[in-house]
């Protein structure tokens, strides 16, 4: 098996089509179809349906797929790891991270980083919650920034960099605006404003209103947090949000209220590997990130 095959293959199984797959490599069709084929040969299974000019992963196809993508990263971590090694301070950190953590908690840590390594470059992702770890698992991208962070998983090491409450957004004209804090269970018949089914942050939020024996009613949904809070600019209802994300961006027309009785904590931290060493210019940034968040007002580890 060649490094030149798998290359091909991936890229095949990517588009689906010889002919797409050849242009994009800048090679001919009938070397990427022969190569295929060697593959096939050499393994003794079909990777590929033929649907006329159109090609399909078989099911041991799919999981080929799934451990060559796992391999290629590891093979450019290896290459990316010695360029490093010369010099981290002009290496590349992959980190990915929630739609909660993008308008402050991540550019906040990468602005006061690149200040003191200014040649570092970032490929940053934005993933749901499960995705997050099943990428750092599988090694799409080294580390993450995470919350809740996960507890008992073997294949990740975890540091918490803080911890936060979930508050109220409310339009600045509800009856409950001028309130100090908030009770939960004095929201069980408001209108609420969540993120849709499958985010971690809606189960945060759900599950703390059911230990008060309520159901929350849900009436609009926004797929980020700007739109939640838009929703609730226009005054349509009610959001609950982590506390960070209203950094220095509450929106006019809306009030932002603590949540007591009880306060919905969450965790926020960086998550990695346990089966992976973190590439020279990514374990700067790692150390950096959990000294950051002690400095930073407002926050404690």
């Amino acid at each position: 098996m060649e490094l030149r095959q798998i290359k091909y293959f991936i890229e095949v199984a990517k588009r689906e089509h010889v002919t797409e797959a050849a242009d994009a490599l800048h090679v001919a069709q009938s070397a990427v179809s022969r190569q295929i084929v060697n593959l096939e040969s050499e393994l003794g299974v079909d990777l590929f349906i033929r649907e006329g000019r159109r090609v399909k992963l078989t099911p041991i196809g799919k999981v080929f797929l799934n451990r060559m993508n796992q391999a290629m990263n590891v093979i450019d971590n290896a290459r990316l790891e010695v360029e490093e090694y010369l010099d981290p301070e002009q290496g590349t950190i992959r980190i990915a991270f929630p739609i909660s953590m993008a308008a402050y908690t991540l550019p906040t840590a990468i602005v006061s980083f690149r200040t003191k390594y200014p040649k570092v470059k970032f490929q940053l992702k934005q993933a749901s919650y499960r995705a997050l770890i099943d990428g750092v698992v599988n090694g799409d991208f080294n580390m993450a920034l995470i919350g809740p962070v996960p507890k008992n998983d073997p294949k990740i090491k975890s540091d918490i960099l803080f911890t936060e409450n979930i508050v109220a957004l409310l339009p600045i004209n509800h009856p409950l605006a001028n309130h100090t804090s908030l009770k939960l269970n004095q929201l069980k018949e408001e209108s609420i404003i969540l993120l849709p089914d499958g985010y971690i942050l809606r189960d945060l939020i759900i599950n703390a209103c059911s230990s008060l024996g309520f159901k929350p009613k849900v009436s609009f949904e926004g797929d980020d947090i700007d739109a939640l809070k838009g929703l609730v600019s226009a005054g349509l209802g009610i959001t609950l949000i982590p506390e960070i994300t209203l950094v220095d961006n509450i929106p006019h027309t809306t009030v932002k209220i603590p949540i007591v009785e009880p306060t919905v904590p969450r965790t926020v931290g960086v998550i990695r590997s346990s089966e992976r060493q973190l590439l020279p210019a990514e374990n700067l940034f790692y150390e950096f990130l959990k000294k950051f968040f002690i400095r930073l007002d407002g926050f404690k580890n």
